[in-house]
C-alpha cells in the first residue's frame, strides 16, 4: 500500500464537473474583443459610432476620416500630403476621400484666393447633416474683399435733341470701334449704353463718325486707364462742339430736324420725314433742305 504525498497540491476540480459545455450564465463567444480602456484627459478626438461602425464606408475611408477629424484647423489634407503620410497610395486615398464626400463626412469646394489662385477648400463634418460652430472653419478674414467694388456712376453726358434709332446705332458703332484704336478703351455694354447719347449729341452737330472717333482717341494719357468710360464721358462733355452757326441758343429758328438721306441723290439733308432733298425736288413741291 503506497504512502500519499501530503505535500502535493490537490488537483483542481473542473467548475463544470468535467463537462465541456459553457455555463448557463456565460453566453459570450470565446475569443471576442476585450476593452482595456483608460480615460483620456488630453490629446483625444471624439468620434461617433455612426462613423466608426459605418455599414457602407470602407476601412480606409473610416480610418482616413478619423485622421482628418483629429487634425487641427488649417492642416493640409490633399491627396499628395496624405499619400506622403500613409502607405495606401494616391489611388486608394482618392477613392476614400470620394467615399467620405458621398456620405457627407467631407465637403470640398474650389475657391479663389486674394491672389487669384484657385485652391480646394476642405470641410470635415464629424456628423453629416448637422453643423457646429467648431466644425466648419470660419471663412478667410478677407473674404469680403473678393466681392467686386461698387460701381461709381459715370459723369453725365450731353443728350441729343432727336435721338433717332439710326443716330443711336451710329453712336454705338463709334464707341465699339474705339478699342481698335487703343485697347485700353474697351468698355462694357452698360457703360456704352450710358455714353451713346453723348456721342449722338456730337453727331447731331454735323460731325462725322470719324471726327468723333478722332476726338475721343487723340492725346490719350500714357498711363493705364482705370476707368476708360469715365474718361470718355469727360471728353464728350468738356469738348462738346458748339452748335452750327445757323442755330444758337438765343436765336433758334425752330425745330432742328433729323438727318435724312435723299431718295434720289443719297445726299444728307434735314427734314422731319424721309424723302428727296431740295435739289432733286421740283420747285414748289418741297421746300429747300434745312
Amino acid at each position: 500500500m503506497g504512502t500519499q504525498n501530503t505535500s502535493a497540491r490537490p488537483r483542481a476540480q473542473s467548475r463544470n464537473d468535467g463537462k465541456s459545455h459553457a455555463s448557463r450564465g456565460d453566453r459570450r463567444r470565446p475569443g471576442g474583443v476585450i476593452h482595456d480602456n483608460a480615460r483620456h484627459t488630453t490629446r483625444f478626438t471624439v468620434v461617433g459610432n455612426h462613423l466608426a461602425q459605418h455599414d457602407e464606408l470602407s476601412l480606409t475611408a473610416i480610418g482616413l476620416a478619423l485622421h482628418i477629424q483629429s487634425l487641427p484647423t488649417g492642416a493640409q489634407v490633399d491627396i499628395d500630403t496624405l499619400a506622403t503620410r500613409f502607405p495606401e497610395g494616391k489611388t486608394r486615398i482618392a477613392a476614400a476621400l470620394r467615399e467620405l464626400e458621398t456620405h457627407g463626412y467631407l465637403r470640398r469646394t474650389r475657391v479663389r484666393t486674394d491672389g487669384g489662385r484657385m485652391v480646394t477648400r476642405t470641410v470635415s463634418c464629424n456628423q453629416p447633416g448637422r453643423t457646429g460652430r467648431g466644425d466648419d472653419p470660419s471663412p478667410p478674414p478677407r473674404r469680403t474683399a473678393e466681392k467686386p467694388p461698387r460701381r461709381r456712376a459715370l459723369p453725365a453726358v450731353p443728350q441729343p435733341v432727336y435721338p433717332t434709332p439710326d443716330l443711336l446705332q451710329t453712336a454705338l458703332g463709334v464707341l465699339s470701334g474705339l478699342r481698335r484704336e487703343d485697347p485700353r478703351l474697351l468698355i462694357s455694354a452698360t457703360d456704352a449704353e450710358q455714353l451713346v447719347p453723348g456721342v449722338a449729341a456730337w453727331l447731331e452737330r454735323d460731325l462725322t463718325p470719324e471726327a468723333v472717333h478722332r476726338a475721343l482717341t487723340t492725346a490719350l494719357p500714357p498711363e493705364p486707364l482705370h476707368r476708360p468710360a469715365a474718361l470718355l464721358a469727360h471728353r464728350l462733355t468738356a469738348q462738346l462742339p458748339p452748335l452750327p452757326p445757323f442755330r444758337t441758343p438765343r436765336e433758334d429758328p425752330g425745330p432742328r430736324h433729323p438727318l435724312q438721306n435723299c431718295d434720289t441723290c443719297d445726299r444728307a439733308y434735314r427734314a422731319p420725314e424721309p424723302g428727296t432733298c431740295g435739289t432733286c425736288t421740283p420747285a414748289g413741291v418741297a421746300t429747300r433742305p434745312t
